[in-house]
This record gives C-alpha cells, structure tokens and sequence, in this order.
C-alpha cells in the first residue's frame, strides 16, 4: 500500500510498522493498509475482519 524501503511485508505476516496512528479513537492504520483497533480487533486490507481476540477477565484473575 506504501512504498518505502524496506517494503513491509503482508498483512498475514503481522509485522508493519504504524503510518497513522490515533490512540485517542483507539486506532492505527499499519503501512501495508490494516487498521488495527485498540480492542485488539483488526480490518485487513482486503476487507476481512479479524475480531477482537482479548484474554478473558477470569484467566488474568487466575494468573494473579
């Protein structure tokens, strides 16, 4: 979606770096065109939804 060097790789790599970041609207937009949210949900480029993937409140209360 970007160009630059070194070019980033795929949306399915999970590795891009963010161009457009707005923590206060709980969003970023990564360079190869995925807008991640802040409830760790992410809308890929090609218009797929991943939804959000948290840890459920009763496993981080058993990891205390």
């Amino acid at each position: 979606m970007f160009s630059h060097q070194p070019s980033c790789p795929s949306a399915d790599a999970h590795a891009p770096h963010v161009v457009a970041g707005h923590p206060e609207q709980g969003w970023s937009l990564l360079c190869d065109g995925t807008i991640t949210f802040d409830d760790t949900g992410e809308l890929l480029p090609d218009g797929r939804v991943v939804a959000p993937h948290r840890t459920p409140v009763e496993q981080l209360a058993a990891a205390a």
